[in-house]
């Protein structure tokens, strides 16, 4: 395991496809290139903004394998592996380490949501951790999941030796602060842009946004702004950031984040169905939050 904490502003990474539909591996690794350039601490793949649910296990594989390519080892490789079932969360995690994972993020399952109970989702992340062969971050997604991880959960998880962190993409700062109080040990990741400064006030360790696929060079200053103590700055951008993080990521998905990061050079393109494409008048308001008309 490594011994590294954690930190900084990490991009959830869009997955491009070709005009076939087929995962672009090459465009893939350009975007992570220039995450990376732009001063962003790593990124993580096979999230929900990389439409996860949607993609096949080897196109997970291949993507993990070019990712690691393009990242040096002071930046962090973290690939989603959360499942329905233990056994796949297990596996998928014990693949994202064979292609170079250096983190798996493990979101809770959701399919049967209403029949969980704090004891078994206790257990499933405990079962993935003890086989996982790379360290596990734990992830609060109820937008998708339907499942709230309480901070009673993360209360009987902060003693396993393998778990060292959590992203909370609820949107709730209380949330976060509950987190930052029961894991002191653990990184402590903000999932939504809005609350980047926020987060960082209380103590947390960065996050993992979606407003860094396509303006990465603001959320990375965010960051090194406020560890620099220069909080004027940090709160500055952070007003500029979060009306692009609420009108492009929370209200219009992988499909917003992607037409933005056309706009910017990147390489955006088609979700994947079921997904389907931005209305006109939508792509006309993502150009002009991104000053691109």
């Amino acid at each position: 395991m490594s011994a590294r904490r954690i930190a900084g502003v990490l991009a959830p990474v869009t997955t491009p496809f070709d005009a076939a539909g087929e995962v672009a591996a090459e465009d893939f690794r350009r975007n992570v290139e220039r995450h990376l350039a732009d001063g962003l601490h790593g990124v993580v793949v096979a999230g929900s903004t990389g439409e996860a649910p949607l993609l096949e296990l080897d196109e997970v594989r291949r993507l993990v394998a070019a990712a690691r390519r393009a990242i040096p080892a002071d930046r962090w490789l973290v690939v989603g592996t959360g499942a329905e079932a233990t056994r796949q969360a297990i596996a998928l995690s014990r693949a994202a380490a064979t292609e170079g994972a250096d983190l798996v993020l493990v979101r809770p399952p959701g399919y049967y949501s209403a029949a969980y109970t704090p004891q078994s989702l206790t257990a499933y992340f405990r079962a993935v951790a003890d086989a996982s062969p790379v360290p596990v971050l734990v992830y609060n997604i109820p937008k998708f999941t339907h499942v709230t991880l309480a901070a009673s959960v993360i209360e009987r998880l902060v003693d396993h030796p393998r778990i060292v962190g959590a992203k909370d993409s609820s949107g709730d700062v209380k949330s976060l602060a509950a987190y930052r109080e029961i894991a002191p040990r653990w990184s402590i990741l903000a999932g939504s842009c809005s609350l980047l400064e926020a987060a960082l006030g209380l103590g947390c360790d960065g996050g993992v946004v979606g407003v860094a696929c396509y303006a990465a060079p603001r959320c990375a200053e965010l960051y090194r702004a406020f560890c620099a103590g220069d909080r004027e700055r940090a709160h500055a951008l952070q007003l500029q950031l979060t009306p692009l993080d609420k009108e492009i990521v929370a209200r219009l998905g992988p499909a917003g984040i992607k037409a933005a990061m056309d706009l910017v050079g990147l390489v955006g393109g088609p979700v994947r169905p079921p997904l389907g494409p931005l209305a006109e008048a939508d792509r006309r308001r993502v150009a002009e939050l991104v000053g691109r008309d």
